[in-house]
């Protein structure tokens, strides 16, 4: 995205969650917020969001938030008490958050985090005191020092969310972050999502790649980075995460779509995987 400007995926996101509490029973993530956050301003996309030649992309934008608050339970469980949102938008788990415990960080450019506080007034969503916004720009602050400017706390283990961010970055911005977060106290984690390289993708993959592609550029927000699930193993082993999970669109299908009475999955055209590391 364009520093100085709020993100317009970011909206699409949202507005495909929101889509999904409203047309798919049972949701696979229960986030009644993301329908009030969007509320009723955007009709047109929301209305295509809706359809069902849309359902592929809608399955995928619940489930990788799903996923990743999975691992967060499971972080919590084990006694983290600090969750922090990479570049989180429109995210609403905040103000939903069911831990008592737990604080939650929100980072994200300026633009963006003032766009997602408008919106949050204008549809009556107070923001909770366990959540701290911060707003950072990576050009002029690392994201060390930004957590450490909103009272994160380095002694203790965090779990990090990062999705819909990690295919807009440089490797160099991608392995900066990795170890920031590889630098913490065991227990710490991330949950994050990533482009398979297109080359490896199958004809009817890659023209579906390509569509995508062709529409986030236009949108300002162009695809930039590509792993293999070898490639990405070996970048997190390398800045020193131990323990290391990837699951493909069939894995998913199994744990969050089997036996669907709606027929909703994810489509077996394989363009992204959603992974966890643990340090």
């Amino acid at each position: 995205m364009e520093t100085g400007k709020a993100s317009k995926t970011a909206l699409g996101v949202a507005i495909r969650r929101a889509a999904h509490q409203l047309m798919d029973r049972p949701p696979v993530l229960d986030d009644p917020i993301a329908v009030r956050l969007v509320g009723s301003a955007t009709p047109r996309q929301m209305e295509r969001a809706m359809h069902k030649v849309a359902r592929d992309f809608r399955a995928f934008m619940a489930v990788r938030s799903r996923y990743a608050e999975d691992r967060l339970a499971e972080a919590v469980a084990q006694g983290v008490r600090q969750y922090v949102i990479l570049g989180a938008g429109l995210d609403t788990f905040a103000y939903r958050n069911p831990f008592p415990s737990l604080r939650v960080f929100e980072v994200d450019f300026p633009a963006t985090q003032e766009w997602k506080r408008a919106m949050l007034a204008e549809a009556g969503i107070s923001v909770p005191g366990d959540l701290t916004f911060v707003p950072l720009d990576f050009e002029h602050k690392t994201l060390a020092d930004g957590l450490g400017e909103a009272g994160f706390d380095v002694r203790l283990p965090a779990f990090f969310g990062w999705l819909g961010v990690v295919p807009y970055l440089t490797l160099a911005a991608f392995r900066a972050t990795l170890e920031t977060i590889a630098s913490l106290p065991t227990g710490s984690a991330v949950s994050f999502d990533y482009a398979i390289s297109p080359e490896t993708l199958s004809p009817v993959g890659r023209t579906a790649f390509d569509a995508l592609a062709g529409r986030v550029a236009a949108a300002g927000e162009p695809f930039q980075l590509f792993f293999t699930p070898e490639g990405l193993a070996d970048e997190l082993r390398q800045v020193g995460f131990r323990r290391m999970e990837q699951l493909d669109s069939d894995q998913l299908n199994e744990i969050y779509f089997k036996d669907r009475a709606d027929g909703l999955r994810l489509s077996p055209v394989k363009l992204g995987m959603l992974a966890t590391a643990c340090v």
